[in-house]
């Protein structure tokens, strides 16, 4: 087959892009986090896309904007003695935000319309990406949508109501920018892994004579896949309950590990409290089933249970790979991404348990939800490693290999 009637394979440059968005998501994740924690998310009680691009510059405009936060429950109920100057710190920082998010709008967006005009994307790639722009937008409108929740005067006139965000819709937010990188990173790593194969016949680092196809099929290796991807839904299940944790100040509640309040489990009255199954000013409903995502208490011990198990499992991952059996059977790359994942479970225990120790600090707290997300990359890397090539791969694979065949035994290269 000639060049022009193979696939289109993306080059490395789609990968190297999709890296750097991905990136980029992080960041945001991470000063999100801080916004939250240095409660700076309320500051901006409009969203203007585009005009809200700059800050306020004169005095003037600096008043309009503190007037229009005197009006919020936050301001009544928390802050009325800062200053103007206090406000403009609280400012900046969910500005920052903000900006952070457009920036990554557009370092996604533009290189996606040139990459999409020159024709550089594989088929299998155009509709996942063509979904991250979707749920790029989607992330602006979800993120007004979380902020309004503060905003509202009426969510907060039950007695001992302290304003701050939904912890449901803080919860969503987050989800959908998890999978957002976690929808971008993969992609990337596909790219290059694809690229390479076609080039080379490099997969996973494979150097035995083994194909890929031996490895997938081997009874073991697909087992090993399913726990990777069990413990990459715990690791995601366990983020989205921080958000919950994160959005109650429920890290606040039982600082000591790994007991709470002298036992294992605070008392079952505790746990589902029939306080929280009354409706709920923010979005209605009853039942005790609320505490699960209500109950400042409850909400911690299940984030305690979850962290628990993704450790576990992920020792136990990591114990599997060890064994003389399963080394034999899974290639270098993958063995190198779980002993990294344990190593990552690891420090994001010790970053877990050091922030409920010392009371939630900033740096900390911001350090292990960035840990959250690094336990999740490691994980993806792991599922990556055992991942079958491309179709365009291999087709540019197959000619590239019938192409060497015809020539004196120089190495073939691909034009793309």
């Amino acid at each position: 087959m000639s060049a022009a009637q193979l696939p289109v394979i993306s080059p490395p440059a789609v990968g190297n892009w999709l890296l750097l968005s991905s990136v980029l998501v992080i960041a945001v994740v991470v000063v999100g986090g801080v916004t939250r924690l240095t409660e700076s998310g309320l500051s901006i009680t409009e969203w203007r896309p585009i005009t809200g691009v700059l800050p306020p510059l004169s005095r003037a405009e600096w008043d309009s904007e503190f007037d229009k936060y005197k009006a919020t429950p936050e301001f009544r109920l928390l802050n009325s003695r800062i200053s103007l100057e206090d406000f403009q710190s609280i400012y900046y920082m969910e500005w920052g935000h903000r900006i952070l998010g457009r920036t990554v709008g557009l370092a996604f967006v533009l290189p996606l319309g040139y990459f999409a005009f020159r024709r550089r994307l594989a088929r299998s790639l155009r509709g996942p990406l063509l979904g991250m722009a979707g749920l790029l937008a989607a992330q602006g409108a979800l993120g007004w949508y979380m902020v309004r929740s503060g905003l509202e005067p009426e969510n907060f006139t039950t007695e001992g109501a302290v304003p701050r965000v939904s912890q449901y819709r803080l919860a969503a937010h987050l989800g959908a920018a998890l999978v957002l990188y976690a929808g971008m990173f993969a992609a990337a790593l596909a790219v290059r892994a694809d690229w390479r194969f076609a080039r080379d016949g490099a997969w996973s680092r494979l150097a035995d004579g083994r194909t890929w196809e031996e490895v997938l099929r081997n009874p073991l290796v697909r087992r090993f896949r399913v726990h990777v991807a069990v413990v990459s839904g715990l690791v995601l299940l366990t983020a989205l309950s921080g958000a919950f944790v994160a959005g109650l100040d429920a890290g606040l509640m039982y600082n000591e590990f790994p007991l709470m309040g002298g036992r294992l489990a605070p008392p079952l009255n505790e746990l589902l409290s029939f306080r929280y199954a009354s409706a709920s000013p923010i979005d209605g409903g009853s039942g005790l089933w609320r505490n699960l995502f209500e109950n400042p208490t409850t909400v911690q011990f299940d984030h305690r249970v979850l962290a628990t198990a993704t450790y576990l499992a992920t020792a136990l991952l990591f114990a599997s790979s060890r064994g003389a059996a399963m080394r034999a059977v899974l290639p270098p790359l993958a063995l190198r991404a779980t002993a990294a994942a344990f190593a990552m479970a690891n420090v994001q225990v010790i970053l877990g348990i050091s922030t409920l120790l010392y009371l939630v600090p900033v740096p900390l707290a911001a350090a292990h939800q960035a840990g959250s997300v690094a336990l999740l990359t490691a994980a993806l890397h792991i599922l990556l490693a055992l991942r079958r090539p491309g179709v365009a791969a291999l087709a540019w694979r197959k000619a590239n290999l019938a192409r060497k065949t015809t020539t004196t035994g120089d190495k073939p290269k691909i034009n793309v």
